[in-house]
């Protein structure tokens, strides 16, 4: 399985078929908080290599100004190569671990059920976050970020054309709008068409959302046949048969070239495609604005979740509850939070790249990180945080989600070559998905 990097302070997305799938057995490990004054003893974190490591590790002094007694054992962990092997064998068990909302339901059956520590916060947690986390009505992951869809355009061609942002509500307004830049020059291509097969999936999937569905219902069920999916594919078969689709993969040289010479106008992405005009647009930086993403339908929700990562707390975990009070401190507690999101050594403006999944934190008046250069000084703090509330609810992701890329990842693709129709895609995809993954189980 491929490895994406997606930017700096992006989520890692890897996923993997492992576990029982979202409806079969689970942990029945329920986790209660510790009851002492002052609880001491050490803790095994694992978090992956790389500048989110940084963040949480810069975290853990201001965690030991409140919990002098706790000692925090941080390691930066391969979790997709270990993470799985260590909860079967139960040998070095971490305390808690740093994993994908894509995972928590394969891993249920290893992890505690959170559901009663978390039954303070649960009225101010993104009901998309709290979905994802759940398997069989228990609670397994501590919801950290959101990562809401958003539109990224280049502010300066749309000026020259006239075209108002704030008139693109619609994904019907969207491709007239592309039109318009295509008309203007017949080089352009204006929308990003994702080529990766993986990423174009997850992709697929922030539409989905906005439209309140996903590729599994909450039982693991396949609902990939749906006037749901079938409105997005035949936006996306419309804007590429049109001439309006840039072609490429994720912020490969190929995509970068056409995102810099204003071929490309429009990329409809997860917040974390920030990273792109901070670190690889040197030439358009400044250029770039954000916008919640259009509607599918007038007055329907503006964003959809793509990706995500949640804290989970393992079964065989020797100090649970001193883990749960580490999350707890990152997520709730207002000095953690803000270490996390808030100015930093290693984020010196703050971590963009996501939004908390905790109201408190996701206070559209109160911004955790400050307006973005790359951005033209545009503050995204409210664009993200409304775009976050607009999210529809979600449901956990099966353990089969990532072999279904062979599938319908590919026959994306195969849309997008002129191989396949979108009942096409949804026919084959449906058909091979039940018979070789769903059915298999």
């Amino acid at each position: 399985m491929k490895r994406y990097i997606l930017g700096a302070g992006a989520v890692v997305f890897v996923l993997t078929a492992c576990g029982p799938d979202v409806a079969s057995d689970s942990g029945d490990g329920a986790l209660s908080a510790p009851d002492a004054d002052s609880p001491s003893g050490e803790i095994t974190i694992w978090d992956r290599s790389g500048d989110l490591y940084d963040v949480f590790d810069a975290a853990i002094d201001e965690f030991n100004h409140k919990y002098p007694d706790i000692v925090v054992h941080h390691e930066a962990v391969d979790i997709d190569a270990k993470l799985s092997n260590t909860l079967i064998t139960g040998a070095d068990v971490p305390d808690g671990v740093f994993l994908d909302d894509a995972k928590v339901a394969g891993f249920a059956e290893h992890l505690h059920d959170l559901s009663g520590v978390l039954e303070p916060y649960l009225d101010d947690i993104a009901g998309q976050k709290i979905d994802v986390n759940t398997v069989d009505g228990q609670i397994y992951g501590v919801p950290w970020d959101l990562n809401p869809g958003l539109l990224f355009y280049r502010a300066d061609i749309l000026d020259q054309l006239g075209i108002d942002p704030s008139s693109i509500e619609t994904y019907d307004d969207l491709y007239d709008a592309a039109q318009q830049v295509k008309d203007a020059n017949p080089d352009a291509a204006p929308i990003h068409l994702e080529q990766d097969a993986f990423l174009s999936q997850l992709w697929l999937e922030m539409f989905a959302s906005q439209l309140g569905t996903s590729l599994a219902d909450e039982n693991g069920e396949l609902r990939l046949d749906s006037p749901e999916y079938r409105q997005v594919l035949e936006w996306l078969d419309q804007v590429n048969k049109a001439g309006l689709g840039a072609r490429g993969e994720y912020l490969g040289p190929a995509d970068l070239a056409t995102l810099e010479n204003g071929e490309q106008v429009f990329v409809p992405w997860a917040i974390w495609w920030d990273f792109a005009p901070q670190q690889l647009l040197p030439e358009t930086s400044g250029k770039w604005r954000a916008m919640p993403l259009p509607a599918w339908d007038e007055g329907g929700a503006r964003s959809g979740a793509m990706g995500g990562s949640s804290f989970v707390i393992p079964n065989d975990a020797e100090n649970a509850e001193l883990a749960w009070l580490f999350y707890e401190f990152l997520v709730f507690d207002s000095v953690g939070y803000e270490a996390v999101y808030g100015p930093n050594d290693v984020y010196p403006g703050g971590l963009n790249t996501s939004v908390p999944s905790y109201a408190p934190a996701a206070d559209p008046d109160r911004p955790l990180f400050e307006p973005l250069d790359a951005l033209g000084g545009q503050d995204l703090w409210p664009v993200a945080i409304e775009a976050g509330n607009e999210i529809p609810g979600g449901t956990p992701i099966p353990r089969w989600w990532a072999g279904a890329v062979e599938y319908l990842g590919n026959n994306l693709q195969r849309m997008f070559d002129g191989d396949l129709t979108p009942d096409e895609v949804i026919r084959r995809s449906t058909e091979e998905i039940q018979t070789n993954l769903v059915d298999r189980q």
